[in-house]
């Protein structure tokens, strides 16, 4: 009778964690990652729609490879996959790698020793072991996992490390190909753990852009989030870190980092950063959003800004909304200086997916841009940024 017991408990306790490792990480993602959009879609005109599918398009932050699904097949939860941007009609996305992210996270204060969000999260997924413990390992796995997935569909899907697979991909992608660029970025600097020698490790690893923090203060210097509101600038070691990445090509993201970091950044004498998934604080006032006058510096070194599309940046969850903090950045920057920048899948609201972009040139043509503006904002500015950034292969 107790064998028969301890077999029941033991069959219960095989069949629980079945379950729960089956569809415990789908909930976390479905839960944190919503779509805001009317059951009947926004409704987009045919002029909005043959205006989209010419419009070279590019976007600088998504998150996706964090929650292990098989992006080229057609997800039912979150935000992105291959089919749903090439859909949209993306020519590049930029796929950000998130290792590290403080337990009760918020836009305020963050402490670095805070217990970690991602850990649990990748043993529920059962990522390989080797991630779980080292930060350095989570980036390379999920660069590893874009790197199958490629090699899986090279008709697909292509990751872009240089300005030539940048040009060969518009190329072909004017000449009618089906085929998606992503390029690989890490969500804050500290998957480096403090070693120099690991940002050759990314870099060959395929990493083109590193935003230097994320919600807490690391190795290279303070957050926008950080303990004490983070008044830290650059450490030595970012400095460091950051002239390594102008000397290889990579684009250096400054989209959580503290008003001193960016002041130190933009100190640097050819540095050209970028704010790759932010709001206009003027038109939006949320601590998420930098300072006005430290965005137009940004945009005055050459860098872009990309505005998100999720409530807490532009204060609303329609494409109107979007359009609006668009338009914002325009009126602040200038038009040559504005992207997007979705943080698609980045435990944010989003008022439509990627296969429903067209609602966003809906939005812009209602708000009144011009198609020449509207071609800028969607991936002009981007592909003219990272063809003049981006390292050669030759």
């Amino acid at each position: 009778m107790l064998k028969r017991i301890l077999l029941g408990i033991a069959t219960f306790l095989i069949i629980a964690a079945i379950a729960f490792f089956t569809f415990a990480p789908g909930y976390v993602e479905r839960s944190m990652n919503p779509v805001s959009m009317p059951e009947e879609g926004w409704p987009v005109s045919e002029e909005a729609e043959a205006l989209h599918r010419d419009l070279v398009i590019g976007d600088w932050h998504a998150d996706s490879l964090l929650w292990d699904r098989d992006l080229l097949e057609r997800g039912a939860r979150g935000h992105t996959d291959i089919p749903r941007l090439l859909e949209g009609n993306v020519a590049l996305q930029v796929y950000t790698t998130v290792t590290k992210s403080p337990r009760g996270q918020n836009y305020d204060q963050n402490s670095t020793e805070a217990p970690d969000n991602i850990t649990p999260l990748f043993m529920g997924q059962l990522r390989p072991v080797r991630s779980w413990f080292s930060l350095r390992g989570r980036a390379l796995v999920q660069a590893e996992d874009l790197r199958q997935m490629a090699e899986k569909a090279p008709d697909l899907l292509r990751i872009i490390r240089t300005r030539e697979d940048l040009a060969d991909l518009l190329a072909d992608r004017a000449g009618g190909e089906r085929v998606l660029g992503v390029m690989l970025g890490s969500e804050g600097g500290h998957p480096l753990e403090g070693e120099l020698a690991n940002l050759d490790v990314l870099y060959d690893a395929g990493f083109r852009l590193i935003g230097l923090t994320h919600f807490f203060d690391n190795e290279l210097g303070g957050s926008l989030h950080g303990e004490g509101g983070s008044g830290a600038g650059l450490t030595e070691f970012g400095y460091q870190v950051v002239e390594a990445m102008m000397e290889k090509g990579m684009v250096i993201d400054l989209a959580h980092a503290s008003p001193r970091m960016v002041e130190d950044v933009l100190a640097i004498e050819g540095a050209r950063p970028i704010l790759s998934h932010t709001g206009i604080h003027g038109h939006c006032a949320s601590h998420r959003n930098l300072d006005d006058a430290l965005v137009k510096r940004i945009a005055g070194k050459g860098g872009l800004i990309g505005i998100g599309y999720w409530a807490d940046v532009v204060c609303g969850r329609t494409p109107a909304d979007i359009a609006a903090a668009i338009r914002a950045a325009i009126a602040l920057v200038g038009e040559d200086h504005v992207s997007l920048g979705s943080d698609y899948d980045g435990s944010v609201d989003a008022p439509f997916d990627a296969a429903h972009l067209s609602a966003l040139t809906q939005a812009l043509m209602d708000a009144g841009l011009s198609e020449a503006q509207i071609a800028k904002v969607m991936g002009g500015n981007m592909m003219r940024y990272l063809a003049d950034v981006l390292p050669s292969g030759t």
